[in-house]
């Protein structure tokens, strides 16, 4: 499984990064909202952190403009904002998951499996489709 992970704290990402690519996910890192934009819409993920506040975009703006072009990609958002108001704003744009920091990073792949599991299938997997006569049977 192929996830994006954007955040702009240099210490925060490689251990996310690290601890992800060790629970056996292939992750891409960067650092700015823009950057996340670029790759979450050129790339195939099957899920993105997103923090909040980054340079350039936000990612509140992030996943908007995602939204907004059609990706249903899940997006967790992993961030410093811990309001109520936050909270509600974030999975209102469409966020499937919102986790405050500091958190436990047992409890972040939890919901990083969850979220993967909840999926309708993998866009980085090759789904195969044959047909027989009237039956057709999807090979994931």
């Amino acid at each position: 499984m192929k996830l994006l992970v954007a955040e702009d704290e240099p210490k925060t990402g490689t251990y996310l990064q690290q601890g992800l690519t060790e629970a056996g996910f292939n992750v891409d890192r960067v650092m700015t909202g823009t950057d996340a934009l670029q790759h979450a819409l050129s790339e195939a993920y099957d899920l993105l952190i997103l923090d909040v506040m980054m340079p350039g975009l936000d990612g509140w703006e992030v996943l908007r403009m995602l939204r907004a072009a059609g990706k249903d990609v899940p997006v967790l958002f992993l961030t410093a904002r811990d309001g109520v108001e936050d909270r509600v704003k974030g999975l209102e744009l469409g966020a499937d998951d919102y986790l405050i920091k500091p958190f436990a990073f047992s409890e972040l792949l939890a919901r990083v499996r969850t979220l993967l599991r909840r999926g309708n299938g993998s866009p980085t997997q090759t789904t195969m489709k044959m047909a027989l006569s009237e039956l057709s049977v999807a090979v994931v």
